[in-house]
Parts: C-alpha cells; structure tokens; sequence
C-alpha cells in the first residue's frame, strides 16, 4: 500500500483510509462480529488511518471500532473522530462540550490519545463559537497530550479553505468533492498543501450517487446530476464494466496529483475493504472514462447547490 505524508503532521497515511461510519449501522444493521472483520481486514491491507465520530450511529460507530481494535497495538494505527456534531440538525461547538466530547471518545474507543481531533462539518455549525471556543479548547488538550494534531471537516470549500489556512489547522477532510463527477477539491487541496495542511477526501462515490444502485432518495444531489450519473452507470454496465469500480479507480490513482494525502472510504463488509484495497495502483480504463467523462460532462463540477432542482445540505 502506497503512504503519503499527512501534511505536516508526520503521520504517514495509506493511499486508502478506512471510513468506520458504517460500523455504526448507519445504512443496515451491522453486527460487532462483521465490523470486526472488516476492521481485521482493513489492517491486514495496510489500511491503518481509522476516521469515525460520534455523530456516526450516534456513538455506536466509535463503540464499535474501538471493540475491534482492542488488541490491536496501538502505535500499530493512527485514529481519527470528531467534535461538534451530535445529531442530524445539533451542532455544539462551545469549549464545555468539545472537551466532554473528546473524553466520552476516549472511553468509547478505549484509547489514551486520538491522533486526530476534527471539528465536524464547520459550515453547518456556529462559526464564532468555532473559533472562539472549539478550536483553541482544543488546542489545550493537544498541550495536555490527549490529542495529537487538529482537524476542520465540511462539504463547502470555500469555508474549509478559509478557516483552515486563518486557523493554522493540521488536516482538512471534506467529502464528495473529488469524485468522477465533482473535482473541485483538486486546486483547493493543492493550495492547502502547499500551507504543510494535511488533506484526506472521503466518499469518492459521492454517498452513493456513482454506483449501480444509485443515489438514495435522501441524497441532496441535483436532479440533472443524478440523471447522469444514473446515465453513466448504464453505460459502464454496457461496456462489461462497473462505475463503482471506475470511481474508485479514478480517486485512488489520480488523488497525489492534487496533493489530496489518502481517501477515505467507509465500508462495515470485510469482502468490500479487501476489494478497494485492491484498486490501489491500478488505473481505470482510459477508454471506458473517456465515454463516462462524455456523459458526466454537462454536469462536470456541479455541486448540490450549483444548479437548480432538489439540491441542498444535508442535514440541513
């Protein structure tokens, strides 16, 4: 498996990270004997970057993970959660709960120190309390040593960018905005880099909109674009082949070119993780990403709220 520096962080991540909201039964029911196998998995590809939050299954993914890395030496992997978010619609960013958060993960992870800290999904929260209280409490348990390094998530870059580079941030993960349909990420990332700002994209198949099932109903993509990657899909499947698999391909091998450090990807089946651990290093087909780049082109970079239709935040 292929490693990237984190930024300035000194953390060196695997091409491919492992997105534990799943263990959470976030999507189906997801036993502790599955999510251990998946962790299993993860660590016997070189997956050792574990990012998670208590807002995923409402603490029952941090829960989870931390049952199936006991054991686990723990300078074997680096673990990555979140503070501030703690419900669909409830974000808290005072200093109070930032560190009451922080050591209710602890517990739940059973760990001493989370290598990460991320504040999650900035925009959607106070952006004053943010940077008033979350951020420099935050920085007090990294000087207690209860935290390694300091992270900012969220969908909307311009936020992202902003905050990160006022805040001297260490890391910045945002989510399908590096994917076949959505690159804008790309020059952000390599502006954030070129800051010594660590950068991991996450859901490279944009929650579901570039597989053959296709975007859920509660997906806050566009109509037109989910129209087309629908389209897209179709003609993978023409062509022998899969979009998931494309997708997959495309973020893996071109995510250094944009200075983006790892990809985070989350799974709960171990079959999956073995899988995607697989596509590192190979390219997808130049042919089939030709034609899929044909059809995605009308909506190439349209994020959910760049065109009109049922586009919006989730969560929101």
């Amino acid at each position: 498996m292929n490693r990237f520096p984190l930024g300035e962080t000194g953390i060196q991540v695997p091409a491919l990270s492992f997105g534990a909201a799943s263990l959470g039964s976030v999507y189906h029911p997801v036993s502790q004997d599955e999510a251990n196998a998946a962790v299993e998995a993860a660590l016997g590809c070189g997956l050792d970057y574990f990012d998670v939050a208590p807002y995923y299954g409402l603490t029952t993914a941090e829960a989870a993970l931390g049952k199936a890395l006991s054991g686990v030496r723990r300078e074997s992997y680096h673990l990555a959660t979140k503070v501030g978010r703690y419900g669909d619609k409830d974000w808290d960013f005072s200093a109070d709960a930032t560190r009451r958060s922080v050591e209710a993960s602890l517990k739940r992870l059973g760990v001493d120190v989370i290598d990460v800290i991320q504040c999650h999904d900035i925009e959607c929260g106070d952006r004053r309390q943010l940077v008033a209280e979350c951020l420099p409490a935050l920085r007090r348990l990294r000087e207690e040593g209860v935290v390694r390094f300091i992270g900012i998530t969220g969908y909307e870059l311009d936020v992202i960018e902003t905050v990160a580079i006022a805040e001297k941030v260490d890391t910045v993960m945002t989510y399908c905005t590096y994917t076949l349909q959505d690159r804008r990420l790309a020059p952000v990332a390599r502006r954030l880099a070129a800051a010594g700002i660590g950068v991991l994209n996450a859901s490279p198949l944009g929650m579901g909109l570039l597989t053959n099932r296709g975007a859920p109903d509660w997906h806050p993509g566009n109509e037109r674009v989910i129209e087309l990657a629908n389209a897209a899909a179709r003609l993978c499947r023409a062509a022998g082949g899969d979009i998931s698999d494309l997708a997959m391909r495309f973020a893996l091998s071109t995510a250094h070119e944009s200075d983006i450090a790892t990809t985070v990807v989350g799974t709960a089946n171990a079959g999956n993780v073995r899988a995607n651990a697989a596509r590192v290093g190979h390219a997808p087909d130049p042919q089939l990403m030709k034609a899929v780049e044909a059809v995605l082109e009308p909506v190439m970079n349209a994020g959910w709220d760049v065109l009109p239709g049922n586009g919006g935040k989730a969560g929101r």
